[in-house]
């Protein structure tokens, strides 16, 4: 009988351990790109909660990440977006692969993002119109938002026919929050 408890102990103590590295490598993963995110964040005047957002849902933190339609690294960047920051950015010799650097593509992305952001200041939540309009394109979201969908987010939320950018959104906005929940207070106050 103090056999099978000895057993049972054992087996509960190696379960807790498995749980505890599980926790603590997920929180590494998560915080090792840190860096590049506040780096690029600082860099273009962004809240670096909403980067790290977009880099948990395009990535879930996997610098080498490939999407189907050629997306790539952290932020998922596709080639006309990469290209066109490099051209702003003045890089010369600048390759689709060097997007693999978290350093590079969270740049590329932030700078991205922001631009997208500018486009939707005279809205009510310039977040959500360019994370669908990163998501699914300006054309569907010039599509979603005709009429009151302009000035009113909810609307616009409504008005996509795409279930999967409205849920990108809402995933995105619910993870900004928990990521500003976890700033220290002199970064909560930056753009």
């Amino acid at each position: 009988m103090k056999a099978r408890w000895l057993y049972l102990a054992l087996f509960l103590l190696l379960l807790l351990d498995a749980a505890l590295i599980r926790w603590w490598y997920g929180g590494w993963r998560e915080r090792r790109v840190d860096p590049a995110i506040e780096a690029a964040a600082r860099r273009y005047g962004m809240d670096p909660a909403l980067i790290k957002a977009v880099v948990w849902k395009e990535s879930r933190f996997d610098p080498r990440a490939r999407g189907q339609a050629g997306e790539i690294g952290l932020m998922q960047i596709r080639e006309p977006a990469a290209r066109e920051w490099a051209q702003a950015e003045n890089i010369r010799g600048f390759h689709m692969n060097l997007l693999v650097d978290p350093m590079i593509n969270t740049r590329a992305g932030t700078w991205y993002l922001r631009k997208l952001m500018r486009r939707y200041t005279a809205t009510d939540n310039p977040i959500a119109y360019a994370l669908a309009d990163y998501n699914a394109g300006r054309t569907h979201v010039l599509r979603w938002n005709g009429g009151a969908a302009l000035t009113n987010s909810a609307r616009f939320l409504e008005q996509m026919d795409f279930p999967g950018t409205r849920q990108y959104v809402l995933d995105v906005q619910a993870r900004l929050e928990h990521y500003r929940a976890l700033q220290p207070p002199s970064i909560r106050s930056a753009p």
